[in-house]
C-alpha cells in the first residue's frame, strides 16, 4: 500500500506500452505493476476495441487496492476514442494524482495518434511522457508482416524500447530475426530486452536516453562525439524545432556536407517527422513515426571536418517559425539549442487509424486538471 503521507506528485509520468494483438502487453503491464517501488502511487488506464474490458478486470485485479485502474472501451484511442482518452486521463489525473500511469492501448491502435493527444499543452501541464515501450512476439514477426501492417512498424518504430516476449517458445531464429530488425532501426532504441511471460524490470520505465552512434551519449543542441577514433559527430534538438527539408537537402550540393561520408537523421518538417539519409552524392527521405526529437549523425573522411560550419547549417534549416519549447514563442534559428530535454511530439496525417484531436476548448468544467497542476518547467523523471 502506498504510504498515507507520501508526497503529492506535480508531474506524473506516463509510459507508453503498445504491441500488436497477442504480443502479451497484459502481462507485461502485469508483471510491472508487481514491482511498484512502494512508495509511489501507479495508474493504468486500458484501452480495449470492444465494448466489454477483459484487459482491465485483469489489471484491476491483479494490482488490488495499490494501484487505479480505468478503462476507455469501444474503440481505438487514436481515432474515435481520441476524446474518451482525453476525458479519462484528466479525471484520472484529477481523483489520484499518481507517480506514473501506465496507458496500455489496443494492439490496433497507432501509438502516434496517441501521443498526438498527450502533446496537448494542456495535458503537458501535469503529464510527461516517459519511455515508450512495444512488445514484440518473435513467434508472429516477419517481414511480411512488416510490409502489410503500417501499425505494427510504426509500433516498433515510435518505441524507446523493445521487449522481445515469448523467448520461451520462440526459435533461436526467430528472436534473431527480430533482433537484426531492430538494430538496423534509426534513431536506435534505448534498449532491446528479451522476457519470458512478460517478465521485466521495472528499471526499463526509466532508462535513460540513447544517443547517436550507439552509445550511451546526450547533449541536447550540441554536438556529441563517439568515444571511438572514428569521425562521427551528431546532435540532438528539441521536438518542437521544425526544419525546412529542402534547405537541410540544398546542405550537401556544397562542402563541407558534400565531403561527408554519410549522414542520417530524423527531422520534425511540420505536422510531419522525415527520416532522411546522404551517401554516395544521393539524398532520400520518408516519413517517420519517430517523434522524441531530432537529431542528426555525421560521418566524415577527416578529423578536420568544419564541424561548426556543419552544426550552423542545420540550425540554419531551422524554420524561423519554430517554437521555443514550452512557450509557444518562436525563436531565429541561429540561437543556442533548448536545455529542456527532448519530448515526443506530432504524429504525421494520415498514417495508421484515422484520428482527430480536439482543440483544448473542447473540455469541459468537469475534466479540469489537479489544482496546482502547472508547467513541467524543470521537472523530469529520468
Amino acid at each position: 500500500m502506498t504510504p498515507p503521507d507520501a508526497p503529492t506528485p506535480s508531474v506524473t509520468t506516463l509510459n507508453l506500452i503498445t504491441g500488436f494483438l497477442g504480443a502479451g502487453k497484459t502481462t507485461t503491464v502485469l508483471h510491472l505493476l508487481g514491482r511498484r517501488p512502494a512508495h509511489e502511487r501507479w495508474a493504468v488506464l486500458v484501452n480495449e476495441f470492444g465494448e466489454v474490458g477483459i484487459d482491465g478486470a485483469l489489471v484491476s485485479s491483479a494490482g488490488g487496492d495499490s494501484v487505479a485502474v480505468r478503462e476507455v472501451s469501444g474503440g481505438c484511442v487514436c481515432c474515435t476514442g481520441a476524446m474518451s482518452l482525453r476525458v479519462a486521463l484528466t479525471r484520472l489525473l484529477r481523483q489520484i494524482r499518481p507517480d506514473r500511469l501506465l496507458l496500455e492501448p489496443t494492439g490496433l491502435g497507432h501509438p502516434a495518434g496517441i501521443i498526438d493527444t498527450l502533446r496537448d499543452p494542456w495535458l503537458a501541464r501535469a503529464v510527461t511522457l516517459g519511455n515508450s515501450l512495444c512488445v514484440v512476439d518473435p513467434g508472429g514477426f516477419s517481414a511480411d508482416r512488416l510490409s502489410r501492417s503500417a501499425i505494427y512498424r510504426d509500433q516498433i518504430s515510435l518505441a524507446d524500447v523493445v521487449i522481445i516476449n515469448k523467448t520461451d517458445v520462440a526459435t533461436p531464429q526467430q528472436i534473431q530475426a527480430v533482433e537484426d530488425y531492430l538494430k538496423g532501426l534509426y534513431p536506435p532504441k534505448r534498449a532491446i530486452i528479451h522476457a519470458r511471460r512478460g517478465e521485466v524490470d521495472a528499471a526499463v520505465l526509466d532508462l535513460p536516453v540513447v544517443g547517436v552512434s550507439g552509445p550511451v551519449l546526450r547533449l541536447l543542441g550540441r554536438a556529441v562525439q563517439a568515444p571511438q577514433a572514428d569521425t562521427a559527430r551528431g546532435w540532438h534538438f528539441d521536438h518542437a524545432q521544425r526544419f525546412d527539408l529542402s534547405r537541410v537537402q540544398a546542405l550537401f550540393a556544397a562542402p563541407p556536407w558534400r565531403d561527408l561520408i554519410r549522414a542520417k537523421g530524423v527531422l520534425r518538417t511540420g505536422r510531419e517527422w522525415q527520416r532522411f539519409d546522404w551517401a554516395e552524392g544521393r539524398f532520400s527521405a520518408e516519413p517517420v513515426t519517430w517523434r522524441r526529437d531530432s537529431r542528426v549523425e555525421c560521418i566524415a573522411p577527416t578529423a578536420a571536418m568544419d564541424w561548426a560550419a556543419i552544426e550552423a547549417g542545420f540550425r540554419g534549416a531551422i524554420s524561423a517559425a519554430s517554437p521555443h519549447p514550452g512557450t509557444g514563442e518562436t525563436r531565429p534559428p541561429d540561437l543556442p539549442g533548448p536545455s529542456t530535454p527532448p519530448a515526443s511530439g506530432y504524429a504525421a496525417p494520415g498514417r495508421g487509424c484515422p484520428r482527430t484531436t480536439p482543440a483544448p476548448a473542447d473540455h469541459g468544467p468537469d475534466d479540469a486538471l489537479p489544482a496546482g497542476a502547472g508547467p513541467r518547467t524543470g521537472v523530469r523523471r529520468r
